[in-house]
C-alpha cells in the first residue's frame, strides 16, 4: 500500500505527453499554455489620455486656481480612435477622451470637471486647478513593453489572460491538447438514473460526478454504458474505452471480492498493473494500470471514494497530463468550530463545509457511502492517523472549486 505522494509520483512518471494545437484566443479559457508567450508590441501602444478632458502643456496652467483660472485657446478635438490633426503650441489645447492618442506638443491632461467654456467664446477653455506633467496620460509600454513574457508554459488561462493576449492583438495561440477521458461504471446492480429498479438493484451515480470533475480539470469526457459483473464484459468495455480514449476511469470492480473484475481485466488485456491501493481514506482501493502508453485509474465503487481519489490522484494527472505547472487542489485556512477526530491509522480526507468567514465544520456523516454529507460539502480537511483536532484549531482546507 503506497503512501499518496508515492502514487502521484509514480503516475506522474507514466503519463505520456498528448502534444499541442492552435486554438483561437476566445476559445482559450481555462486551457494550459504550451510555450511561453512574449507580448509582440508595447501596451498601451501609443502615449494616450486617460480622462475626459482637454490635452495641454502642464507648464501653461501651472498657476491656474478656482479664483484665478488660466485661459487656453481650443483649438481641436481628438476622439478615440482617430490620429492627432494637429498639435498643441503653448496658450493652446485640444480636446481629448478617455483612450485618444495624445497630440503632439501635450505633456498633460486636465478632467472636463476643472474646466469650462468662457461665456464670452466657446473656442475659450478655462482651466480652474493645475496639472503635473504628464498627469492623467496612459504611457506607451507602461502595463507591457514589447517582448516581455506574459503567459509562461504550463498556466492555466483565466478571464484575464485572455484579455490580456486578446489587447496583444493574438488572435490564436498554441495550448495543450485536451486529453479525452472514458469514464467506465461497472457493477452488476447499476441501473441508469430514470429506469425502473428492480430488488437489490441502485442508481448508478458516479459518471454524472465524475464528468463534472473531469470538466474542472480541462478534459473533456467520454461516457461508456454501465458494465455488469463478468469478466468478458469488462474486458470488452475496457477494450473499447482505451481505443477511443485518452485516457481510462473506471469506478467499481477495484477491490478484493470475486466480481471486482477491472485488475484482472486489464490483465488480459495485456497491461500491466503499476500498483493497487492508497494509504488513505477514504479511497483505500486505488487501482493504477497501464495499457501502451495510456492509463487507466480504478477509482472504488462507494461515491466518497471515487470523488475523493479523483481529485487527489487523477485530477493532478489530467493537468499535468495537459502541461500545468501547478495541480494541486486550491486551499486557504480554515478554523474549526468543532473538532475533527481521525482514530484510524490511515489520513482522513474529511467533507467540510466552509462558511464565508472561513469557519469550518464537518458536513455530516464521514462513511463513503454517504452522499448527503458529499453534497453538502465544499471542503475536505485532511486528518493524520490518530489525531484529534479541537475547536478553534487553524486547519487547511482543500477545495475543488469557489
Amino acid at each position: 500500500m503506497l503512501e499518496l505522494e508515492e502514487a502521484r509520483e509514480r503516475i506522474f512518471a507514466l503519463l505520456v505527453p498528448l502534444g499541442s494545437e492552435k486554438v483561437s484566443v476566445s476559445d482559450c479559457a481555462e486551457r494550459i499554455v504550451f510555450s511561453d508567450i512574449a507580448a509582440p508590441l508595447d501596451l498601451p501602444l501609443f502615449d494616450s489620455s486617460a480622462m475626459d478632458g482637454f490635452a495641454l502643456r502642464a507648464s501653461d496652467i501651472a498657476a491656474a486656481s478656482r479664483d484665478k483660472p488660466k485661459e487656453l485657446k481650443l483649438v481641436g478635438s481628438i476622439a478615440a480612435g482617430t490620429a492627432p490633426a494637429s498639435a498643441v503650441e503653448p496658450g493652446t489645447c485640444i480636446r481629448v477622451f478617455t483612450g485618444s492618442a495624445l497630440p503632439k506638443g501635450a505633456d498633460a491632461v486636465i478632467m472636463q470637471e476643472d474646466t469650462t467654456a468662457a461665456s464670452h467664446n466657446p473656442f475659450c477653455i478655462l482651466c480652474f486647478d493645475a496639472v503635473k506633467p504628464w498627469e492623467h496620460i496612459r504611457l506607451r509600454g507602461e502595463d507591457v513593453k514589447t517582448g516581455t513574457v506574459v503567459t509562461q508554459r504550463g498556466d492555466r488561462l483565466g478571464p484575464g489572460n485572455l484579455a490580456l493576449l486578446s489587447a496583444l492583438g493574438l488572435g490564436q495561440i498554441e495550448v495543450c491538447c485536451k486529453p479525452l477521458v472514458g469514464l467506465v461504471a461497472t457493477g452488476s446492480e447499476l441501473i441508469e438514473p430514470g429506469e425502473h429498479l428492480e430488488p437489490g438493484t441502485i442508481y448508478e451515480s458516479n459518471r454524472s460526478m465524475l464528468g463534472r470533475l473531469v470538466y474542472q480539470a480541462g478534459a473533456i469526457t467520454r461516457r461508456y454504458p454501465l458494465v455488469p459483473d463478468t469478466l468478458q464484459q469488462t474486458r470488452l468495455a475496457l477494450e473499447r474505452a482505451f481505443g477511443e480514449c485518452d485516457v481510462v476511469v473506471t469506478s467499481g470492480g477495484a477491490s478484493v471480492g470475486e466480481h471486482d473484475l477491472v485488475k484482472k481485466a486489464i490483465e488480459v488485456m495485456g497491461g500491466q498493473l503499476q500498483f493497487w491501493r492508497v494509504a488513505i481514506k477514504p479511497g483505500k482501493p486505488f487501482v493504477l494500470g497501464r495499457l501502451g502508453n495510456k492509463l487507466l485509474f480504478g477509482l472504488p465503487g462507494n461515491p466518497v471514494s471515487a470523488f475523493v481519489t479523483f481529485l487527489l490522484l487523477v485530477r493532478p494527472a489530467l493537468l499535468r497530463l495537459q502541461g500545468a505547472k501547478d495541480v494541486d487542489l486550491p486551499s486557504h485556512a480554515g478554523e474549526l468550530i468543532e473538532p475533527l477526530v481521525n482514530r484510524g491509522d490511515r489520513r482522513h480526507f474529511l467533507r467540510v463545509q466552509v462558511d464565508d468567514k472561513g469557519k469550518v465544520r464537518s458536513a455530516g456523516v464521514q462513511a463513503s457511502h454517504v452522499l448527503s454529507s458529499l453534497s453538502m460539502a465544499n471542503g475536505l480537511v485532511e486528518l493524520p492517523p490518530d489525531t484529534t483536532l479541537p475547536g478553534g484549531a487553524i486547519v487547511k482546507v482543500l477545495r475543488w472549486q469557489f
